[in-house]
């Protein structure tokens, strides 16, 4: 008895090892998304409700990128990834882009489907369910939207006859920050530099309110106590959003640099602004599709400010739009953790998740 369960214990353990992981293009049956399994009809039929299923998710949960419809932006993004054995899916990447976002927002939705339970029919070969490639087409398409966004019981206008303006313009704006935007005294002597982002909302009876503060170098309580005091300030001094003759609230995103004026500090200044155009021109060379030299200039960039938000969120979305995921989730992972901004809290598990190096079987 004891050599019969040693043997079996061996067949098992050498089936295991033998495991077939090669990832198969085209099999027999090919994965199905969840729904259309208890049908009493033909395979071809599941399959075809498989498909608008799993559009219906797609779409139902898609947000159209704001980048995308400003800029007019409609296609087609390819998304692939491996439906798993045990009917989860893996390696989700994009196959095909077309900008401003739209690969981000469709790799966002599908990599939920692991985390919210949705359980695929995987693909059989000699009936065997096996490691399969699946591409999803994604169609993006602007549709006449609401002009308005609810944000936490708040009716924020993005569409104007007039746009929110400072009074003055934004030469005005720009000159009212520098004169109002105090450096803390506190902290004068540590030559810390950065940035925050405040949203604010100006409502038609000119009053302002703080929607959200983003600081982008974890410059703490008594930068955003200025930042709070100086956004505050500019009370009655905007001329409201106009929407089909009236006036309406809308939002508006303030900038703002602290940078120390103490001769001691001139030189983490200029490094700084030095950091920040080189940043700038990376990122005009990668859209001028030279990504390894606009890579290169982002890269020296991070180097000189490794603990800069803003810098890694440039450098780690052209990694990403580069595939290269390992690098995309070390730059994105540290800028969340700065900021705390949860824009890629659903596809970072997919982007940080292994990279397995499989063949495929055509």
């Amino acid at each position: 008895m004891i050599h019969t369960l040693f043997a079996m214990g061996l067949l098992v353990s050498l089936q295991a090892q033998t495991a077939d992981t090669t990832v198969y293009v085209a099999v027999e049956e090919m994965p199905r998304f969840p729904g259309c399994e208890m049908l009493d009809t033909t395979a071809a039929v599941k399959a075809q409700c498989a498909s608008q299923a799993l559009l219906s998710f797609m779409y139902s949960n898609i947000r159209y990128p704001q980048q995308a419809q400003q800029e007019g932006i409609e296609g087609t993004v390819v998304l692939s990834f491996v439906v798993e054995p045990d009917s989860t899916i893996s390696n989700l990447s994009v196959r095909k882009d077309i900008g401003g976002g739209c690969g981000v927002e469709a790799m966002r939705v599908a990599s939920q489907m692991n985390n919210i339970g949705v359980r695929w029919s995987p693909g059989k070969k000699g009936g065997k369910s096996v490691r399969t490639q699946f591409n999803l087409p994604i169609r993006f398409k602007i549709e006449e939207p609401l002009p308005y966004n609810l944000v936490n019981g708040d009716t924020i206008y993005i569409q104007f006859d007039e746009a929110l303006a400072f009074s003055g313009g934004p030469d005005s704006l720009s000159n009212y920050l520098n004169r109002r935007l105090r450096y803390p005294a506190s902290v004068q002597d540590t030559c810390i530099v950065g940035q925050l982002e405040v949203d604010v909302l100006v409502h038609p009876n000119k009053t302002v309110r703080i929607l959200n503060i983003t600081d982008y170098n974890d410059l703490g309580f008594d930068f955003w106590y200025e930042a709070v005091a100086a956004t505050t300030s500019t009370y009655g001094k905007w001329k409201p959003a106009v929407y089909e003759g009236r006036q309406v609230p809308a939002s508006f995103t303030l900038n703002m640099a602290f940078t120390p004026d103490t001769e001691s500090c001139q030189s983490t200044v200029d490094r700084y602004n030095k950091a920040m155009a080189l940043a700038n021109e990376g990122a005009q060379l990668f859209n001028d599709e030279k990504q390894e030299e606009g890579l290169a200039k982002m890269s020296e960039a991070v180097t000189m400010f490794p603990d800069d938000a803003n810098l890694l969120i440039l450098r780690g979305q052209a990694y990403l739009d580069m595939n290269r995921m390992e690098e995309a989730c070390m730059d994105l992972s540290k800028a969340r953790d700065i900021t705390l901004l949860d824009w890629y809290d659903n596809l970072l598990p997919f982007i940080c998740r292994p990279q397995e190096d499989t063949g495929a079987n055509k």
